[in-house]
């Protein structure tokens, strides 16, 4: 299992796993492939520091990415405090009110957190000056192609920089921008995604970039068997998300039972895509919380960032809560496979095994 963007990041297979987990991140690094650590989370660059010394230290010398979320347009915007006033009265009530029905208890004095403010332009910014000054091989943005001069700075620190795309003209886009590595991301991705699925998508976006430019598949993928399907589309290799959530390293971050109790039970048929947890649409696990804000009488979602900043607070309560019935969970339609929580080094062994049988099981229909 290897491909020419093996040999452009340093990796031993051509699988990278976005992340918010910073143990998720090193323990593929350290097992072959590519952690890359979603940054968004991180509101305090104190944090980020911290957490990519450690990325530094625990990745016995490999490789490891951050993914950043930035436009590529410089959008005007202020604190979450002045954001939070051109919030309506409306959707205040209604979050309110949506929790109370859901029997979701309000957090003890001073617990919580603000909404998260990497989905702003000056904080993914200042993520970015902090990458630079750690040792990243690939900076990854999930809004498409960051501003030209973020890329060129990335290029200058000798950091390849790639971008997701829904469609084959977003690809091409981005080509043009100076992106090095296309993220072909299909319908059935968690989290931010498009209305193309993997199959029709990766193919077309391959066409469309050319041979030299390298696209990763994404979307759909959680089994060796998925990994071959996404190479044989012409993908150099592939971008997995979801998956991750299901492996011990993950509890370091969610430690709350009510995550994995409703990802262990969902089907592929229990996501939606929605644009109630950033203002874009982006896939979701669904649950009351989701099925709520689908009722006639909910409001629209705001744009990005300010739903973010409206439901930061519900947010925090679900999760402490521990309802699986009610979880406000970002995952991919290949939830249905994610039936038991197991190391990250057994997921990407499994990875490569299953890989190998099935290259090897289509070698022998072609008479190989």
């Amino acid at each position: 299992m290897r491909t020419p963007i093996c040999d452009a990041f340093g990796i031993e297979y051509p699988i990278l796993a976005f992340t918010p987990s910073e143990h998720v991140a090193a323990a593929v690094s350290r097992a072959g492939g590519l952690g890359v650590l979603g940054c968004v989370r991180f509101n305090d660059t104190e944090e980020l520091e911290k957490t990519l010394t450690w990325m530094d230290e625990n990745t016995d010398g490999k490789p490891y990415g951050v993914d950043i979320v930035m436009p590529m347009k410089v959008p005007t915007e202020g604190t979450s405090t002045d954001l939070s006033s051109y919030i309506p009265e409306e959707h205040r009530r209604f979050v309110d009110e949506t929790l109370l029905k859901l029997g979701v208890p309000p957090l003890p004095e001073g617990e919580g957190r603000e909404g998260v403010l990497g989905w702003l332009h000056s904080v993914a910014r200042s993520h970015l000056d902090v990458a630079l000054q750690h040792r990243p091989v690939f900076i990854a943005n999930a809004l498409g192609s960051p501003p030209v001069d973020v890329i060129e700075k990335a290029h200058a620190a000798g950091i390849k920089v790639g971008a997701l795309a829904g469609t084959a003209k977003h690809a091409q886009s981005h080509v043009a921008n100076g992106v090095d590595v296309i993220i072909a991301q299909g319908y059935e991705a968690g989290g931010h995604t498009g209305e193309i699925a993997s199959m029709v998508l990766t193919p077309e976006v391959v066409d469309a970039v050319g041979p030299d430019v390298p696209v990763l598949g994404a979307g759909g993928i959680g089994s060796g068997r998925q990994i071959a399907a996404s190479l044989a589309l012409g993908a150099q290799g592939v971008w997995m998300g979801s998956i991750w959530l299901g492996t011990e390293e993950y509890r370091n971050l969610a430690s709350n039972q009510g995550w994995e109790t409703a990802f262990l039970r969902a089907t592929s048929s229990d996501t939606v895509r929605t644009r109630i947890y950033t203002g874009k649409p982006a896939r979701l696990l669904k649950t009351k919380w989701t099925q709520a804000w689908a009722e006639d009488d909910a409001p629209a979602p705001l744009p990005m960032p300010l739903q973010n900043l409206l439901v930061a607070d519900a947010h925090n309560r679900i999760n402490a809560s521990g309802d699986p019935d009610v979880i406000s969970m970002p995952v991919g339609q290949i939830v249905g496979r994610m039936n038991e929580v197991r190391p990250v080094a057994e997921v990407m062994a499994d990875l490569v095994a299953e890989f190998q049988d099935t290259v090897k099981r289509l070698d022998g229909l072609a008479g190989i």
